[in-house]
């Protein structure tokens, strides 16, 4: 199947129509370079400049968003351990005012024990008057039942005479 004079010249002006753009596109690039704004370099560059910052900008805001959620996390925990510290410091104070309490009563039972204790010495020491003079006065009545003493009624400023079976 050969091409006919129609389609080569069809296919003739496609080519020469691509290389007219590549070669004018070519032209325009060489012109537009030469003839492009300094100014539009700069744009340029600070928009892309302005994007990076606004990337940056983003990440900042995610780490400042994780920040205040931790941050918030640790003030309710530090508000828990304040009041856990101040129900412990208040038990703390209810001891050191029960042991006050404590102390007192105790001290004032060594007072009352000493003075129960020293009452005690005196009533033993009372005790055992008495019991001596209960023995010598027991001792004496047993003399006297038993006839061993005998008294002399005739003079009480005399000294008493004794009998037989008594000792001087």
């Amino acid at each position: 199947m050969p091409l006919e004079f129609s389609e080569y010249l069809l296919l003739g002006a496609f080519i020469a129509g691509w290389l007219v753009a590549k070669v004018s596109g070519w032209i325009g690039r060489k012109l537009t370079t030469a003839e492009r704004d300094p100014r539009d370099d700069r744009i340029r560059s600070l928009a892309a400049e302005l994007r990076v910052a606004q990337t940056q900008t983003e990440k900042v805001r995610g780490q400042l968003d994780a920040k205040e959620r931790e941050l918030t996390e640790t003030q309710k925990l530090l508000q828990a351990r304040d009041e856990v510290i101040a129900g412990h410091e208040s038990r703390i104070e209810k001891l050191r005012a029960d042991l006050r309490e404590s102390v007192l009563k105790t001290n004032e039972l060594r007072a009352e024990l000493t003075e129960r204790a020293t009452e005690q010495t005196r009533s033993e020491a009372l005790l055992r008057e008495v019991q001596t003079e209960l023995s010598v006065a027991r001792a004496s009545s047993d003399l006297l039942a038993s006839g061993m003493l005998d008294y002399n009624t005739a003079d009480e400023d005399e000294t008493p005479v004794f009998t037989a079976g008594s000792r001087p």
